[in-house]
């Protein structure tokens, strides 16, 4: 199974990449490719400049990426309570190509955060919005207070409770 693991944040030291790629790595036996979303950035969505110069290449390339693989992980950063502008104009952009963004796809979706809520409120959206964009959400963890129960130099949940449900979330995705 060839997996596609990413962050829809803005932020290039991403904690939410990093529980991301926690979460594909766990996916032993399994190919994972990872994507930085900064490497689509595109104008801001305008009905107008579509109109005018049509949907940039960049986001048939995304939606390429997606056609790729079997599987994805996505870790949303929260920003006021919504997804980061990054990620919210990559896939508004790709949706003028078709409401099919993830194209059946199973996913598993994540979010974390330094604060006590996780990303609960950005989470909450993503999990319903992405069965509607052709994603199959297998599952979805939060994962609170990053700072206290996941180790940067281990590279690893410390919490050993968030740990075993993201480990069955993972065994469920790849099931």
């Amino acid at each position: 199974m060839r997996i596609l693991a990413f962050a829809a944040s803005n932020s290039s030291i991403s904690i939410n990449r990093t529980i991301a790629e926690y979460a594909a790595s766990l996916a032993e036996g399994h190919e994972v490719e990872t994507l930085d979303i900064h490497d689509y950035e595109m104008p801001l969505y305008r009905h107008d400049r579509e109109k005018a110069d049509g949907v940039p290449q960049l986001a048939r390339d995304f939606l390429a990426r997606i056609a790729a693989v079997d599987a994805v992980i996505i870790s949303f950063a929260e920003h006021n309570g919504n997804y980061t502008s990054a990620f919210k104009n990559l896939f508004d952009w790709c949706s003028r190509l078709g409401r099919d963004v993830w194209q059946g796809k199973p996913m598993l979706l994540l979010s974390t955060s330094p604060g006590g809520r996780g990303g609960q409120s950005v989470l909450a959206i993503a999990t319903g919005a992405m069965p509607r964009f052709g994603g199959e959400v297998v599952g979805s963890l939060s994962i609170p207070n990053y700072g206290d129960v996941f180790d940067d130099e281990a590279g690893k949940l410390t919490d050993s409770d968030l740990d075993t449900e993201l480990r069955a979330l993972v065994d469920k995705l790849v099931a």
